[in-house]
């Protein structure tokens, strides 16, 4: 298939503005990039609900009612396809009493498909097509109903959005492939139906909205934000919270430039190297050419060799143009990004890793110092995002990904804090402006015993 560059349709102020990253030295490339592929911008939501009348709330029954999916009305006029050239989908729950005219939107994730062959598979699953998506589906988290669980949030509108382009809803149908194993790449024109749609049913009245994603919908949330807020009237209080987009980001392996020192002691392990140089070659053909909202300014700057330090393009790049205040929530050892970008499946051939990448309580000392270099980097790439007024963060040091549509993780009895605050509580005061900084930093592993650590040797 050839591909090409156009700027035509560029219409997104996020993408327009990317940076590319060719004449970053190393040092500066490693901070950068290992910080924001780890981690994605975090959440903004408006409600007014004082916690007073909350409390004077029941709870409601533990078994939430499942959500219907609501297929997209004019898709098919307007050319808004999953991969698979089906409709797209969302799951839309009421809001009600004081919440019934504010908004909270919530884009879910699950990665790019990084070649035509891992994009033609995933056109038959419910990531590339709404055939086979569930019809209902409980709303956990940040979406749930329950106030005890949910707070802030419980009583506003809600939707789920459903994620079937492989692209973060970035993706534009001057790319599509068309013969052989057809793919359609429609991410933009989802996000514009999908937008005209809720608009139409009630959110053009809304005063307060919030959108939110998790993973590569966090990164979703991040390309789309300035976009979400110019939809509302500027006296609405309108922000955006990313959870683990950076991990996922554009399964940006190529990203993974640490340290001489941290490379070397990964050498060790594994051969990332080589790794690393396939995944990006693969990222620079197919998902370049499908991200179209790319400014004449990037494009002269494509390498015509795939070097590996001229492959990337970060996510931080576009958060230092986004106007709109964001949240960002991540742990500083996102499993994902263990498991698929710092030690992928495959590039450890004896296996050194195996046991670290299910449980970090399995790590030993050698793999928690390369860990721990992980979240400094991490950290140290953060640090003009944390001087911003405006932003906010929740950077906990816990073994998970994706924290907010979660329960255990969002807002219980036992889910991880920091400084006393669960997540849920930090974005409710950040968004509510009801302190006046809000950018917690957890201590470095294994020092919260609050945290909620996945352990996938278990059954």
């Amino acid at each position: 298939m050839p591909f090409s560059f156009s700027s035509s349709s560029l219409t997104n102020p996020s993408l327009r503005n990317l940076v590319w990253c060719r004449n970053w030295a190393k040092k500066d490339w490693a901070i950068a990039a290992f910080g924001f592929t780890l981690i994605v911008f975090a959440f903004a939501l408006l409600s007014d609900s004082p916690r007073a009348a909350v409390q004077k709330l029941p709870k409601l029954n533990q078994q939430a009612p499942l959500v219907k999916l609501t297929l997209l009305r004019n898709a098919k006029d307007r050319g808004a396809l999953c991969l698979d050239g089906s409709v797209p989908g969302y799951h839309f729950q009421e809001g009600f009493g004081s919440g019934s005219e504010k908004w909270l939107l919530h884009i879910e994730g699950g990665g790019w498909c990084d070649s035509i062959s891992s994009c033609t598979r995933r056109k038959y699953t419910r990531i590339g097509s709404s055939i086979y998506m569930e019809k209902e589906i409980p709303f956990p988290g940040i979406l749930s109903s329950d106030p005890l669980q949910n707070p802030d949030f419980f009583n506003w509108n809600k939707v789920n959005i459903r994620y079937c382009d492989g692209a973060s809803l970035a993706g534009h149908p001057e790319n599509d492939i068309k013969e052989g194993s057809r793919l359609f790449f429609r991410g933009q024109l989802i996000w514009e139906a999908l937008m005209d749609e809720l608009l139409s049913i009630g959110m053009s009245r809304a005063k307060q909205a919030l959108l939110s994603g998790c993973s590569a919908g966090g990164l979703a949330t991040l390309i789309h934000c300035d976009e979400f807020r110019e939809l509302f009237p500027e006296d609405a209080n309108v922000k955006c919270l990313s959870d683990a987009g950076g991990a996922v980001s554009f399964s940006l392996s190529c990203t993974l430039f640490i340290s001489n020192a941290l490379l070397i002691k990964l050498a060790e392990y594994v051969s990332i190297y080589q790794v690393l140089q396939k995944v990006c070659t693969r990222i620079v053909l197919l998902k370049w050419n499908r991200t179209r909202q790319l400014s004449n300014d990037l494009l002269y700057s494509i390498p015509s060799t795939y070097d590996l330090q001229l492959q990337c393009f970060f996510p931080e790049e576009i958060v230092k143009n986004i106007k709109t205040p964001v949240f960002l929530v991540n742990p500083a050892y996102d499993y994902w990004q263990i498991q698929h970008v710092l030690v992928p499946e495959g590039s450890d051939p004896h296996d050194h890793w195996k046991s670290c990448r299910l449980s970090i309580s399995n790590c030993n000392n050698d793999q928690l110092d390369v860990l721990q270099g992980f979240r400094s980097s991490m950290l140290k790439a953060m640090n003009s995002f944390q001087q911003q007024k405006g932003h906010g963060m929740f950077i906990n040091s816990c073994f998970i990904h994706c924290q907010t549509v979660q329960e255990e993780t969002w807002h219980s009895a036992n889910s991880p804090k920091i400084n006393n605050k669960t997540i849920a509580e930090s974005v409710g005061d950040w968004y509510f402006n009801r302190s006046e900084d809000v950018k917690q930093i957890d201590c470095p592993y294994p020092c919260n015993p609050t945290c909620y650590n996945k352990d996938f040797t278990r059954p």
